[in-house]
């Protein structure tokens, strides 16, 4: 892409783009803080002994700054999105500052059970926002920029890059201590991303968001990675239309068939979706579910829904991606060689 259309781009987009501050009350901070960090004063009791943390890191408030991310606004009366995991702890108090420096406490509106997508809302109107692309039409080739807040330090950083890869799956944790999250059909890009950029937008050469900065591979060199902005407009919709994200439920866990898990499992097929719990606390089956009433159990397969083939390149999630609550879904299942129909209607995951 040419120097000036980046410019003007950056230009056209940079005044939507915000930074997330979070912070949390000291006294809460404190007491989360492991053992292992506390000082070792000679002649003081275990128990007695407390991390402090610095003075000068804490507010007038009694607030200490704790991390940081990027979002943007998608509506000038103040919505913004960014990732879920940017504002996923519930105790913590999130400030958006603008591309001028004015702050705003925020609220979460909400947090998409699904994608790594959370909106906010801050109390301002006729603020300067982003429209929204179709990031179905993407070329591999096709030159993108990012834009964030690199690093939490760096505001209104931006890198231009390509698109390296489409539907990319990837199993991504938000720090380490975070349960892994499996994340699919992303963007890759080479286009700088580093943490703090996580929730800005990624925009092509009209300045349309096509995507929400979401991940990095740990080690790795221009390997970046997007959500597509279609589950963002999604949790869009559905909040001005329901005051919520409704997300569809099918109701089971299940592992997807390969050669290997047909070998191992001494499984019929190589294909389709082997309904299993993930352990001995979670159930196969979610009970009120509609697999449940529709009765589905435990070590079924479910071979295909709606008429496609489900396997490793297709598993279930990505057919509910494209669903909606109270749609019928048709299922053909195996149980022990025997194969047989099921219909259900999808119902909606609280």
């Amino acid at each position: 892409m040419e120097d000036a259309r980046v410019i003007k781009i950056v230009r056209k987009v940079m005044p939507a783009v915000v930074s997330i501050a979070i912070a949390k009350h000291l006294k809460d901070l404190e007491a989360e803080m492991p053992r292992e960090m506390y000082p070792s004063i000679p002649g003081t009791p275990a128990a007695a002994q407390k991390y402090k943390i610095p003075d000068e890191m804490v507010d007038a408030r009694g607030m200490v700054q704790v991390g940081g991310g990027s979002g943007f606004i998608v509506d000038p009366n103040g919505l913004i999105l960014t990732n879920k995991h940017v504002v996923s702890e519930t105790d913590a108090e999130y400030t958006v500052i603008l591309s001028d420096g004015k702050t705003f406490l925020a609220t979460i509106l909400t947090r998409d059970p699904i994608n790594d997508v959370a909106i906010l809302k801050i109390d301002a109107k006729d603020l300067p926002w982003l429209r929204l692309g179709d990031a179905s039409k993407l070329q591999l080739g096709q030159s993108l920029i990012a834009i964030g807040n690199a690093l939490g330090i760096f505001r209104n950083t931006v890198s231009v890059g390509i698109v390296s890869g489409l539907s990319r799956s990837i199993s991504a944790q938000a720090d380490p201590n975070a349960p892994p999250q499996e994340m699919r059909g992303l963007i890759q890009t080479d286009a700088a991303i580093n943490p703090g950029n996580s929730g800005g937008p990624i925009v092509d050469r009209n300045g349309l968001v096509v995507g929400v900065n979401a991940a990095i591979v740990s080690g790795a060199q221009s390997i970046g990675f997007a959500i597509p902005v279609s589950a963002a407009k999604r949790d869009l919709d559905d909040l001005r239309r329901y005051g919520r994200i409704r997300r569809p439920l099918l109701g089971v866990r299940y592992v997807m068939i390969d050669n290997d898990l047909k070998t191992k499992m001494k499984l019929p097929v190589n294909y389709g979706a082997l309904v299993m719990r993930e352990s001995q606390h979670d159930a196969a089956v979610v009970a009120g579910s509609p697999a449940e009433k529709a009765g589905i159990r435990e070590m079924d397969i479910i071979l295909e829904l709606n008429g496609a083939k489900l396997d490793c390149d297709h598993p279930i999630q990505d057919f509910l991606e494209n669903l909606n609550v109270g749609d019928e879904v048709h299922l053909l299942v195996m149980r022990k060689e025997k194969q047989f129909p099921v219909k259900m209607a999808l119902t909606e995951r609280k």
